[in-house]
């Protein structure tokens, strides 16, 4: 009776790494040029910055704060839905969730939120707009 409990998580986490699959391609062919691997990467201490900022600002909704500080701690903690040691996917997971988180606190605070609070250069909010799926600040 236990083994259909391990198959059934099995067949959800494949499931899940197949989602993942499919939106990071769709994410990259969308915007092959835009965004480069480097600038990706680049853009982590800054995230992290803003997030952790966007999580202090009083001004936002309460249950906003709480989902970002939930967020911090889902980044923070060795746990993830998908090891981090699995290639490509292994960080797919939280990528995909901080876009998430993202664009929720776009659309509850504004885009004025993020780029109050971006730490880094107007090039890097472009290319965390981009990765995010958000639209372009002028």
């Amino acid at each position: 009776m236990w083994w259909r409990i391990v198959i059934a998580v099995a067949a959800g986490l494949m499931m899940f790494w197949v989602i993942l699959l499919v939106v990071l391609w769709r994410a990259r062919r969308d915007q092959p040029d835009q965004i480069r691997v480097l600038d990706a990467l680049r853009l982590v201490p800054d995230v992290i910055r803003l997030l952790r900022r966007l999580a202090a600002d009083r001004t936002l909704p309460r249950a906003l704060r709480v989902r970002l500080w939930l967020l911090i701690a889902y980044l923070i903690s060795p746990i993830d839905l998908i090891p981090d040691f699995i290639p490509v996917v292994g960080y797919a997971d939280d990528v995909i969730i901080v876009a998430i988180a993202l664009r929720s606190v776009t659309r509850r605070a504004g885009p004025e939120a993020l780029q109050q609070h971006w730490p880094g250069t107007p090039q890097g909010l472009e290319t965390l707009l981009a990765l995010a799926g958000l639209p372009p600040q002028h």
